[in-house]
C-alpha cells in the first residue's frame, strides 16, 4: 500500500520520474525533422529537403524507439517517424534525394 500514498509526478516526458536527456533529445529532433519533411513535401520544388529531412528523421526515430525507456518516449516517436516517412516517400517521388 506504500505505492498508493506516493503523490502523482506530472512530468511531459518522463513518467518514472528519472531524466532521460538521450531520449528527450533524439525525441526533439525527430519531431522536429518529421514536421519539416511532411509541411515540405507538399511544395514540388522542395523535394531534396523533404527527402533528407525525412530519412535523417526515420533514422534517429527509429534509434530513438530502439533506446527509449517510456511510453510517453515511443508515443512522441511514432508521431515523428510516420511524419518523417510520409515526407520521405513524397520527396522521393517528386525528385528523391539528389534530384531529378
Amino acid at each position: 500500500m506504500a505505492q498508493a500514498m506516493r503523490s502523482p509526478q506530472i512530468s511531459l516526458l518522463s513518467t518514472d520520474g528519472k531524466p532521460h536527456p538521450l531520449q528527450d533529445a533524439l525525441m526533439a529532433v525527430t519531431l522536429t525533422l518529421g514536421v519539416v519533411a511532411f509541411v515540405t513535401a507538399f511544395f514540388h520544388n522542395l523535394h531534396l529537403l523533404s527527402s533528407w529531412a525525412g530519412l535523417i528523421g526515420i533514422l534517429t526515430g527509429a534509434y530513438g524507439q530502439f533506446v527509449s525507456v517510456t511510453t510517453r518516449e515511443r508515443f512522441a516517436l511514432i508521431i515523428g517517424l510516420g511524419a518523417s516517412a510520409i515526407g520521405f516517400y513524397l520527396g522521393m517521388f517528386h525528385g528523391g534525394l539528389f534530384g531529378g
